[in-house]
């Protein structure tokens, strides 16, 4: 293997994918699990304050509103064939029901995928992330 190489696994080794998303996941910094990666609802912090790594350079742009969509109509539309099979409820029941939970997901899931979201990118070294190690 050439010295390129060995560096390049070497310094994929040292930021290991899943525990970065796990923390990512709960909104954590990617390096540390300790500070807040968010400052507000969907605002990245340009630095962890625990740990100083720098977040500003994060480009989670639209990723994160398109995945959240991806996984809330996997889950929203199987519940409301399933509903509507089962037990046939009139359909302004079904509306009103499903809206306020389609919400709600979406507003529960966006935070959480976004900070994946950018644990992924931190992990990969992509877009400045570890560049001046």
């Amino acid at each position: 293997m050439s010295q390129t190489t060995t560096n390049t696994l070497s310094d994929e080794d040292d930021r290991p994918i899943w525990p970065a998303l796990l923390r990512g996941w709960r909104r954590c910094c990617p390096q540390c699990g300790e500070g807040p990666m968010l400052r507000g609802y969907l605002k990245v912090r340009d630095t962890c304050p625990v740990c100083g790594e720098a977040l500003h350079h994060h480009r989670a742009d639209d990723g994160p509103a398109y995945i959240t969509i991806l996984i809330v109509g996997h889950v929203v539309v199987p519940a409301m064939l399933w509903t509507f099979m089962a037990w046939r409820p009139d359909p302004a029941i079904m509306l009103s029901g499903f809206s306020v939970f389609t919400v709600a997901l979406t507003l529960w899931l966006l935070p959480r995928v976004k900070g994946a979201f950018i644990a992924l990118q931190w992990s990969r070294r992509m877009h400045g992330f570890g560049r001046d190690d």
